[in-house]
């Protein structure tokens, strides 16, 4: 029987990365001379790719939105990195996992290097057996791309013993793309109607939720 595996997203599932992507947007778009839009609009950065973000929010041409992505990492790389936090809970809850023998590993669209030193910074890497991530080249940037990268790394055939753990749509979409189950989290940056609209097989609303329905489900 192969190990049990949760693949998790990163922000928003195990930090609150909200104020260093924020921010960055907002220097982007400054550096870009473009109008800055309110925090309805900003919000939406949070999960998806950058490029996709600035295409799709800010009506950016490719270019643009290429651009637009080089300026947000000229600060994220030193400051909005860690303008972020890990969530109450999610250290015990990794640990705990760990404890029942459950393989961890990431699936995030932040490029790989942005997500080590992330989980470098808050003594969280140590409980990871793989990071799945994107890249600076945008070759493997959305969840889909990295979600099948992340499980073919991982050797994974059956995936009945594999769960996504995430808190948007393109979490939900990426692992119902590959047959896994999926755990949407409450306490990140989606929502109920999210959920629903997207399919989520379960919701968490704390940590200790994630931990009593992946071992009910995986054992």
């Amino acid at each position: 029987m192969e190990r049990a595996t949760l693949l998790f997203d990163l922000d928003g599932t195990l930090t609150d990365s909200a104020p260093g992507i924020l921010g960055c947007a907002r220097y982007a778009l400054e550096q870009m001379g473009k109008e800055i839009p309110g925090d309805d609009v900003l919000h939406k950065f949070l999960g998806p790719p950058l490029v996709v973000s600035f295409h799709e929010y800010c009506k950016m041409c490719e270019q643009e939105a290429q651009e637009a992505t080089r300026l947000f990492r000229v600060r994220y790389t030193d400051t909005g990195l860690f303008e972020n936090a890990p969530y109450k809970g999610i250290r015990e809850l990794l640990e705990a996992l760990r404890s029942k023998g459950i393989r961890l590993a990431t699936a995030t669209s932040k490029p790989e290097d942005y997500a080590r030193r992330i989980l470098e910074k808050f003594d969280m890497l140590r409980y990871f057996d793989f990071l799945g991530a994107a890249t600076f080249d945008s070759s493997r940037h959305d969840k889909v791309q990295v979600l099948g990268y992340t499980l073919e790394k991982l050797g994974i055939n059956d995936r009945q013993r594999v769960i996504m753990v995430g808190d948007r749509a393109n979490d939900i979409d990426a692992a119902h793309h590959f047959g896994l189950r999926c755990i949407a989290v409450r306490y990140g940056y989606g929502n109920d109607r999210e959920f629903d609209e997207h399919g989520a097989d379960f919701t968490a609303d704390t940590p200790s939720d994630i931990f009593k329905l992946a071992t009910k489900l995986l054992f």
